[in-house]
């Protein structure tokens, strides 16, 4: 039986390791990782802080935990922290900064592109008034929606935290998928940032895990944290082998996505008119008549093709013949064969 649809657009979470990540996983060298003895995890560690260009790592057991353990490191109680109102941190992560570290999320509107506008950024900096929550840190995504932050904005956002001595964490869970999309090092990308979180188990195609990377103290406050969480994980090797093997196979490799991506995109465009599919890296947008969407996912689940909201993710798993198979039945469709 086979362990998943043959294609299935849900999500990049919906990937299986290959033969050679579980043949990598089976070999893993182990210890206990609580106790730092490790090597696989923190060989992990070492290579993700290296590629994104920061001191230290920290491996977690996903990005949503990853992401707080950097908020917490960088706030205390009462604090608060500046973030798009459509990012993951503030849309879908179960509001944990707030229920967990009591830290205050201030959202501020997201474009597209993943940017907040500086000024708006600026307004929603509280002053040093103990009437208010004290702001710690600016929140940022790449990418969102699929969508690459420009090139010139961090490093602006970065100044801007600067001057009013805040930090600036990445949510990162693509990252990947940005730098290989712009032609960029990963490490220019994180540059501006003092903490990242980049997951390991979205494109990149491992079963679980995000490591969070800044400088030492940073880690070692986030390090403490992951225990006050339940985060603390064992021989926890055999599946930071499965990031070793990822980052090490699997980066480059991002760019068939999105040359698949482009092929959907540009079919489901042609079929449905340009102005109700957006796409980047590796997501399709689509803005259909409910109806419309609803026969042709009908149309798709018949042919084993697994969609769910108008939002379609081609990962690793999807090959040239499922995109081929996919865009035979957007050619196809009609809503008279959905009645």
């Amino acid at each position: 039986m086979a362990d998943a649809p043959a294609v299935d657009l849900r999500s990049d979470t919906v990937t299986l390791p290959s033969a050679g990540m579980r043949a990598a996983m089976a070999s893993a060298a182990v210890g206990d990782d609580v106790k730092g003895e490790d090597a696989t995890v923190r060989a992990l560690e070492q290579q993700v802080a290296q590629h994104l260009g920061k001191q230290a790592g920290l491996f977690a057991p996903s990005g949503t935990q990853s992401n707080l353990l950097g908020l917490f490191a960088h706030c205390e109680r009462g604090d608060e922290y500046i973030v798009g109102d459509q990012a993951h941190t503030y849309q879908y992560e179960g509001g944990g900064a707030a229920v967990l570290g009591s830290i205050q999320p201030q959202p501020v509107a997201m474009s597209r592109d993943g940017t907040l506008s500086l000024s708006a950024i600026e307004a929603v900096i509280k002053p040093e008034d103990f009437h208010f929550a004290k702001t710690r840190v600016v929140c940022l995504e790449n990418t969102h929606g699929g969508v690459p932050l420009p090139l010139d904005y961090a490093p602006q956002v970065r100044d801007l935290c600067q001057q009013h001595g805040l930090s600036l964490h990445l949510d990162g869970a693509r990252l990947l998928n940005a730098a290989v999309a712009q032609g960029y090092p990963a490490a220019q990308l994180a540059e501006p940032f003092d903490s990242i979180s980049l997951c390991l188990s979205k494109g990149l195609g491992a079963p679980v895990g995000s490591v969070l990377v800044g400088d030492e103290s940073f880690i070692q406050r986030a390090r403490r944290w992951r225990k006050v969480l339940g985060g603390g994980m064992r021989q926890a090797g055999i599946i930071a082998a499965a990031g070793i093997y990822a980052l090490e196979h699997h980066v480059q490799r991002l760019a068939e996505d999105h040359r698949r991506t482009a092929e959907i995109a540009q079919t489901l465009a042609e079929k449905f008119g340009g102005e109700y599919v957006r796409y980047a890296t590796n997501m399709v947008h689509l803005s259909l008549d409910t109806h419309i969407y609803q026969a042709l996912c009908e149309q798709l689940t018949q042919r084993g093709i697994v969609v769910g909201r108008p939002r379609w993710v081609v990962h690793r798993d999807i090959d040239d013949e499922g995109v081929a198979q996919i865009c035979q039945v957007i050619r196809a469709f009609s809503l008279q064969s959905a009645d």
